[in-house]
């Protein structure tokens, strides 16, 4: 089980760690249903890590289509190390519906609010 917390801005977050084979990163995240992939990340984060680029992708979010420029990270998910593609993107790093596929999402929809993310069995 993992958690995190709804901030003054009504956003469900939840802090991830992202690594590469050397280093490590604690990155706090906002969910977002509406996208379709693992994870964003803004550039500054995807170049202090060192990640590889795997090429270019399209995802959905808010019901657009756009182009990212695609890299691979590993990240720590319920416990377990898990590799992940992240997609290049100039904002608040989101997780997306891919991360999230297969597990239970619940948010106490206030501020400070509890995030609770648990496997489904």
């Amino acid at each position: 089980m993992m958690q995190g917390l709804v901030n003054q801005s009504c956003e469900a977050t939840l802090p991830i760690v992202i690594k590469n084979n050397s280093a490590t990163q604690l990155v706090d995240t906002v969910i977002d249903p509406g996208f379709s992939g693992f994870l964003t990340s803004p550039f500054d984060i995807i170049s202090a890590l060192g990640l590889s680029w795997e090429g270019r992708d399209i995802a959905t979010g808010d019901g657009t289509s756009c182009t990212f420029e695609v890299y691979m990270a590993t990240v720590i998910w319920d416990g377990q190390y898990r590799e992940v593609c992240i997609n290049e993107s100039e904002t608040v790093p989101l997780i997306g519906m891919r991360l999230l596929r297969g597990y239970n999402l619940r948010i106490q929809a206030i501020e400070g609010g509890t995030v609770t993310i648990e496997a489904l069995k």
